[in-house]
């Protein structure tokens, strides 16, 4: 026979059988390694500027280099580690964004390349990917009468 619980005797049972929560010690750890990973990107930065780059073409190499850390460390199943230790401070932008598009691909490469991975790559990623694209013809589009138009 099923035991059958009051809304506050719930919620005590919740309460009772819930680890306690280590605030403080989470956001130090994903304030640390966000940091490091923010790290990475600039010591990149540097490096390129230091060699003669332009500031643009230094920005958009080193986006590449951090997509590509991203997508090699959740291929090899290191950044899910540092997702557990670190949580929200593995969420850096740009190599979040790409585990977040390479972790549904490996995840679904056995039905396919067409209905796997084609088709579950962009699960996570593609909602921001629209609206990112949607939101920048809005900008442009508003951009344009504001500049052109009389």
């Amino acid at each position: 026979m099923k035991q059958v619980f009051t809304k506050e005797e719930y919620a005590e049972h919740v309460k009772r059988a819930s680890p306690n929560s280590k605030i403080f010690i989470n956001i130090i750890k994903a304030f640390i390694v966000g940091g490091l990973i923010c790290d990475i990107g600039q010591f990149i930065i540097n490096m390129l500027k230091a060699r003669g780059l332009d500031s643009e073409v230094v920005s958009n190499i080193t986006s590449i280099i951090m997509i590509f850390l991203g997508a090699l460390l959740t291929a090899l199943n290191i950044y899910n580690v540092i997702g557990k230790f670190a949580g929200a401070g593995s969420i850096v932008p740009i190599t979040g964004f790409a585990n977040s598009v390479v972790s549904p691909a490996i995840e679904f490469k056995t039905e396919g390349y067409v209905m796997g991975l084609g088709a579950k790559m962009f699960v996570i990623a593609g909602p921001v990917i629209v609206f990112g694209v949607c939101s920048a013809m809005i900008a442009g589009v508003i951009h344009y009468f504001i500049t052109y138009v009389p």
